[in-house]
């Protein structure tokens, strides 16, 4: 047998996964990221964020990023991402409190308890520590 008909004996026996195999795989890669949602009306946060954690890696999981860049928008992603490990979230966005109703709905209207919620903002000041950890359930 010569190689050009070996060959095509082995490329005869070649399978592929269907479709549905690769998105089981797929899905099972998705389990080995955390879930992190950024929650910003900047751009630029989302980009900073993203480029200084892209290679972190905990417990053998690296992240995989969400973004939202408004409180509509958060509420949503939050709500259809219920895995989410950590919330990195601007306390001032559509308005003055949008980060505070943002948590106060993942906290008593959605009832999510294990996702930490890591508050951020570019105004210091706008929002009492202390009230805001001990109201908010805030990590």
């Amino acid at each position: 047998m010569d190689r050009n008909q070996q060959k095509e004996e082995e490329e005869d026996f070649l399978t592929f996964a269907d479709e549905e195999q690769v998105n089981i795989f797929e899905s099972v890669h998705d389990k080995e990221k955390w879930k992190v949602i950024i929650v910003d009306d900047e751009p630029e946060v989302h980009h900073l964020t993203r480029m200084v954690l892209s290679d972190f890696e905990f417990d053998g999981k690296h992240i995989d990023f969400i973004s939202a860049y408004t409180e509509k928008e958060a509420l949503r992603v939050i709500q259809d991402n219920p895995d989410t490990a950590i919330i990195l979230l601007d306390v001032v966005m559509d308005q003055d409190d949008s980060g505070l109703r943002i948590v106060k709905y993942i906290r008593e209207q959605l009832k999510y308890s294990s996702v930490r919620i890591i508050l951020r903002t570019g105004q210091p000041g706008q929002a009492p520590e202390k009230l805001v950890i001990t109201n908010y359930y805030i990590n």
